[in-house]
């Protein structure tokens, strides 16, 4: 989990990184996409389909180049990695949320678990399951999480780079 730097409340996307890209198409200022998860059947797919399409409308898909593709796949996985665990390890996720600003993209899973997500240590890449928080750790520019006050519950969130 992140410590390196101050992270903002759920719905405010993070600062930019230094030395990041511009996002192809950037949104709307302050726009955030939101996803709402409670009781759907399906919730990684549809939320897959949900991020694939913020990304066409910002004009990261179709890619132009190889590293935007990779980019957005980066994107796509680290979604389906969130959702997977809220599923898994926190009775499901409650909402997504999809923002862009500047040169970083911001990713929330809002779910109502009590668990602390941390990436598995020792990694043991060989093995079956438990990669899912390496993965948003390896991909992600930083990422962690926010407890609710007054309710049960978090947010996971991860930020990534713009496309170059």
């Amino acid at each position: 989990m992140s410590t390196t730097r101050p992270y903002p409340p759920p719905g405010e996307p993070g600062p930019e990184a230094e030395g990041a890209a511009s996002p192809v198409t950037p949104p709307p200022a302050g726009q955030v996409r939101r996803l709402r998860l409670v009781g759907v059947s399906g919730a990684v797919p549809r939320s897959r389909d949900f991020a694939r399409q913020a990304l066409q409308d910002w004009g990261w898909l179709p890619a132009a180049t190889a590293d935007h593709r990779a980019a957005a796949e980066d994107v796509l996985l680290v979604v389906s990695e969130l959702v997977t665990n809220a599923c898994l390890h926190a009775d499901g996720p409650e909402e997504l949320r999809v923002s862009c600003a500047g040169k970083v993209l911001r990713l929330e899973v809002v779910d109502l678990g009590a668990g602390q997500p941390a990436p598995r240590t020792p990694h043991r890449a060989g093995r079956p399951g438990g990669h899912g928080m390496f993965i948003v750790q390896r991909l992600c520019l930083d990422w962690g999480v926010v407890r609710h006050d007054g309710r049960p519950g978090k947010t996971v969130w991860a930020e990534l780079a713009a496309p170059a």
